[in-house]
């Protein structure tokens, strides 16, 4: 449950950024009369995600008919569900400090056009993290012991709306968030996640007949690590931790895990600064400091 609840955190709480910059940028450019067309590409981007969801399950449970299909459908979108992860958080690594100012930019260009483009615009900034909240959540619920159940659906439910809690406070800045720090604890977190989803993706290969070694367990722990118990349960439910995997999907989990973790915490190299001559003396002026980039507050419409 909790692996389905931080993906709707976390994927909910990048869509709640943007969408609490471009209505906050309208507002402090006194363009409410574009709000309407914001919240109509919003909707239409959540609908869509809802259906493209609802269709990843229905064609699991009702369009395939052998268990061999059903097995292999849920491998390949484990593995698109992991690549999407990897370039969602390093993507956002990356894009963090930026993203503010480049979606202004595009709105600002939208509103030159019209009505149309600023809903599209609301919609291409949405849908991107609904589709991939679904795909993932369809995944990671998979890889679970208890699937796409209404507990699953809950916890992603939870997710978002907690991050749209988080980014409605954001808006009205009433609170501020290191929001370096807590990509990279959700970004560590996901990156176990996806490890997990893997390692299903294998054993669903493995179910399916497209990989060997389904039998050829790398060891059995079942007596300390009891299936049963409580923490089992929650290390099957988070990362997909089972007793007794098999040989293929222990290299799966472990190649994947240990380098993209490597990557992700290692702190990006910092461009050289190419030597500037030297200036003569100026006399001191006041220079208001800038607000450090990484703490997140988005502009307030009473500001």
């Amino acid at each position: 449950m909790f692996a389905t609840y931080l993906i709707g955190l976390r994927e909910g709480l990048e869509a709640t950024l943007v969408v609490s910059i471009l209505v906050a940028f309208l507002v402090k450019s006194q363009r409410r009369d574009r709000l309407p067309q914001v919240w109509a590409g919003v909707g239409l981007a959540v609908a869509l995600s809802v259906g493209f969801g609802s269709l990843i399950q229905y064609t699991s449970t009702s369009l395939l008919r052998t268990s061999e299909s059903r097995e292999l459908f849920e491998a390949v979108t484990s593995v698109a569900a992991v690549v999407f992860v990897t370039w969602m958080i390093f993507w956002m690594r990356r894009a963090a400090r930026t993203i503010a100012g480049e979606l202004r930019g595009k709105l600002t260009d939208a509103l030159a056009v019209g009505s149309l483009a600023v809903a599209g615009m609301a919609f291409l900034a949405v849908i991107r993290e609904g589709l991939e909240t679904a795909l993932i959540f369809y995944a990671a619920a998979e890889s679970a012991a208890g699937g796409t159940g209404p507990g699953s659906l809950l916890a992603l439910a939870g997710g978002i709306a907690t991050a749209v809690v988080i980014g409605f406070l954001l808006y009205r800045s009433a609170v501020r968030i290191n929001l370096s720090r807590f990509f990279t604890w959700t970004g560590a977190l996901l990156i176990l996640v996806a490890a997990g989803i893997l390692k299903y993706g294998v054993h669903d290969f493995q179910e399916a007949g497209v990989l060997p070694g389904l039998n050829d367990l790398a060891f059995d722990i079942s007596t300390t690590l009891d299936p049963g118990s409580w923490y089992g349960a929650l290390l099957a439910g988070m990362f997909n931790v089972t007793a007794a995997p098999t040989v293929l999907e222990l290299v799966a989990w472990v190649a994947y895990a240990v380098p993209v973790l490597v990557l992700f915490l290692r702190k990006p190299a910092q461009p050289a600064r190419p030597v500037q001559p030297a200036q003569p003396a100026q006399p001191d002026t006041a220079v208001p400091a800038a607000a450090p980039a990484d703490v997140a507050a988005v502009p307030s419409p009473r500001s």
